[in-house]
């Protein structure tokens, strides 16, 4: 395996951390934002709303952008939009509600070119290594993401300005992230295999992965924005116990990306996908029926076990399904996680005004189970990841981002 290779995945799985670490900052924030702009209820979710949406146009324009511009260029120079953006959210003057919408819409439009140009050098990479590498590049965004929600844990609790809280992170992060985007290697469109969707991506064969994708993240945003007040409200937990949930499902998310690349070369990517659907459904079914919030624990444990899984395999098979253009997949591929985390909540929430919220946890846990119907979409062919099938580990790498 050459030094190139090693540099750039060390500097991807960085890229990886910062932005779980930013993303974090944001939405644990979201009540401070509130208060120091005086954003009201009812206009708060056409806020947090917007920011999804703003993604989901940053990752279309990055599909078209990536046709002239490397995607470690757009990586190298989106990352420090975001964490700047970051920065002016909390930096407002406050009530000043137009300033901190332009920030969080920057915010969104260029979060939606990170992720998708983020995937598309974990995926290139993983296609170089010949092996399963794309669980460990989100196991780094999970522990950005506990990192993240610990230092606003502490901006909280020190009852910090949100610019105070944020500034030491970003002067931190954001030099960092320059320096390491220096290692960031861009590899080269694979052979176009015959089946494989050709040059371009039909999105008849894309449209499994975009399902399970949206899926996934219906699932995610329900536990990011209801674990507590369900713990709370319906199992009887106490407001102190009801803030460990979403730490718990980040832990357990953190340790199942960690081993799960392990997995997909042992048993291959289909077999962990399914593992991972049933652990999910599982553990929303423990949620619904938890009669304590011990109990009801042990259901979030399940789910991030379950859940963890699906997205970064999702990419890594959009690559597979289309090697000759897999940036392009990516990116249309990267659309649907923002149209799950807009459903998510809300569906989650009207279902359970409208009947029940034990009811509303088996909402997510049927569409988790429909991803078994469509594992087979990712099957390693051409290429072969798991199963003792490995590729050598020699592979043209194209060009490290220096060379752009």
């Amino acid at each position: 395996m050459t030094d190139v290779l090693r540099r750039g995945r060390a500097s991807l799985a960085f890229g990886f951390f910062a932005q779980g670490v930013a993303f974090a900052l944001l939405v644990t924030r979201i009540p401070a934002i509130q208060d120091r702009y005086g954003i009201s209820d009812a206009l708060l979710p056409v806020f947090l709303a917007a920011v999804p949406v703003l993604a989901g146009a940053g990752s279309v324009a990055t599909e078209q952008l990536v046709k002239r511009v490397r995607p470690s260029r757009l990586l190298r120079w989106s990352q420090p939009v975001v964490l700047l953006a970051l920065l002016a959210t909390g930096a407002a003057g406050r009530g000043q509600l137009a300033a901190v919408a332009v920030a969080l819409g920057v915010f969104g439009l260029a979060v939606g070119a990170l992720d998708a140009s983020m995937n598309m050098l974990g995926v290139s990479l993983q296609r170089a290594y010949g092996r399963s590498i794309m669980l460990g590049f989100h196991a780094a965004y999970s522990l950005g993401g506990i990192v993240g929600a610990s230092l606003a844990w502490a901006g909280a609790h020190w009852q910090l300005a949100l610019w105070v809280s944020y500034l030491p992170v970003v002067a931190v992060l954001l030099p960092a992230t320059l320096v390491g985007s220096r290692g960031y290697v861009d590899g080269d469109p694979a052979p176009v295999a015959e089946g494989s969707g050709g040059g371009g991506v039909v999105f008849r064969l894309l449209l499994p992965l975009c399902l399970v994708m949206t899926f996934a993240y219906i699932g995610d945003s329900t536990v990011s924005n209801w674990s507590a007040k369900y713990l709370k409200d319906v199992l009887g937990g106490s407001e102190q116990l009801a803030t460990v949930p979403y730490n718990v499902y980040m832990v357990t998310t953190l340790a199942g990306r960690a081993l799960g690349d392990f997995g997909v070369r042992r048993f291959g990517p289909v077999a962990v996908v399914r593992l991972g659907a049933l652990l999910a459904a599982g553990g929303f079914a423990v949620v619904a029926t938890a009669p304590g919030p011990w109990v009801g624990m042990l259901g979030f444990t399940l789910l991030g076990l379950g859940l963890c899984v699906l997205v970064p395999q999702t990419f890594a098979a959009a690559g597979r399904l289309f090697p000759g253009a897999s940036d392009a997949a990516v990116a249309r591929l990267n659309i649907f996680n923002y149209v799950g985390f807009l459903v998510g909540s809300p569906l989650v929430g009207a279902v359970g005004d409208a009947w029940s919220y034990r009811g509303a946890m088996l909402l997510p846990m049927v569409l988790v189970l429909v991803t078994l119907v469509y594992a087979r979409s990712f099957a390693t062919q051409p290429d072969r990841y798991g199963g003792g099938h490995e590729r050598p580990r020699t592979a043209d790498v194209g060009r490290g981002s220096n060379g752009l």
